[in-house]
């Protein structure tokens, strides 16, 4: 059942949901250390929509479905949930894991994202003195 549950939450409609409730608000967010109580309607809405979706696709296939109990699942099981799904799961219980996702995604739609091109290095696998060119000879 567990296992289960965790699939739900990669199918289209869910993330579909989650990203159209991410583009309504996530210009309310700041990054700021005082939270806004503009915060705490969104939060609820949030929790709201995305538990009641992902709980009524869980009680439809897993009969006797209880979301109390695959909270405590979730919290037992931990480390084998891949960290990007356990850190969405964590935004309907945890408010600052909530308002860091609309961080994150806001600094994503203003192009401020996390950039690696500054700490990338490229290393040839070939010594430079190998006659190797990676073209073939022609006949």
């Amino acid at each position: 059942m567990f296992y289960l549950s965790i699939i739900f939450l990669l199918e289209e409609e869910f993330q579909q949901l989650q990203q159209s409730f991410m583009e309504k608000h996530y210009l309310e967010f700041d990054d700021s250390d005082e939270n806004k109580l503009s915060y705490t309607p969104i939060f609820n809405e949030y929790v709201d929509l995305l538990e009641k979706h992902l709980e009524q696709q869980l009680m439809e296939r897993i009969p006797g479905f209880n979301m109390n109990t695959f909270i405590e699942l979730l919290m037992q099981h931990k480390e084998e949930v891949p960290g990007d799904i356990f850190d969405m799961l964590l935004t309907f219980t945890d408010f600052m894991a909530f308002k860091e996702m609309f961080l994150e995604y806001r600094a994503e739609k203003e192009g401020r994202g996390l950039d690696l091109s500054q700490g990338l290095v490229v290393t040839s696998l070939i010594p430079a003195d190998s006659k190797h060119t990676g073209s073939t000879e022609s006949q």
